[in-house]
């Protein structure tokens, strides 16, 4: 095992990150009750010492894994804006964000575990699933109630109509490759299957 002590105070910030990527590895890969703390360290380069020094035990290195997990998901729809354009072309910039964002391999893998530790783990998750229904849901949210201002839609509730679009993504390049363990996957490219949510939620709720 290196000795790291040395630079624990340097360089803190970094092998805080280098553990926390190599214990998502792991938890996406063994799972939580076969993820042990000594491989972890022994991958990231670390002493134990260190390891348990940033973390306790392995549930709160658990829980700083799916947190972290959680902000890396909510900086990557942070860069989905289309502040101009027609309520077509913005909705479409999202839809295929999103639809990209949820095909990831990762993703997915990151909701099976969070899904499969949640009777363990279950406010862990449950801030996981909110966080993302915050970051993805509140981005759309608010340029459909821009775009009721202007009156380019009819709609009463943003958050049912933002549901519904998510939903028409979601189903094809994510719940069926969930549920299936990516044996059965959405034959329509993601491209054709935002534009055809687009279409689908313009023609109920366009002006």
């Amino acid at each position: 095992m290196p000795d790291d002590s040395s630079s624990e105070t340097n360089e803190p910030d970094h092998r805080h990150s280098l553990i926390l990527a190599t214990a998502r590895r792991h938890f996406m890969t063994h799972g939580y009750a076969l993820t042990r703390m000594e491989s972890v360290s022994r991958e990231a380069g670390v002493s134990t010492a260190t390891l348990y020094a940033f973390f306790p035990g392995k549930a709160e290195l658990f829980s700083a894994v799916i947190y972290d997990a959680a902000e890396d998901f909510g900086r990557q729809m942070a860069k989905v804006r289309a502040a101009s354009g027609t309520p077509r072309e913005q909705l479409l910039v999202f839809a295929q964000s999103y639809a990209g964002f949820m095909r990831d391999p990762l993703v997915r893998a990151i909701f099976r575990l969070v899904m499969a530790e949640r009777p363990r783990f279950h406010e862990v998750a449950m801030r996981f699933f909110e966080k993302g229904r915050t970051d993805f849901g509140m981005v759309l949210m608010d340029a459909l109630a821009r775009m009721v201002d202007r009156g380019e839609l009819k709609l009463e509730k943003p958050s049912w109509a933002a549901g519904q679009l998510l939903g028409m993504i979601e189903h094809p390049v994510f719940f069926v490759p969930l549920v299936t363990g990516d044996e059965v996957r959405a034959r329509r490219p993601i491209e054709q299957i935002a534009e055809d949510a687009v279409e689908t939620f313009l023609a109920r709720y366009g002006a």
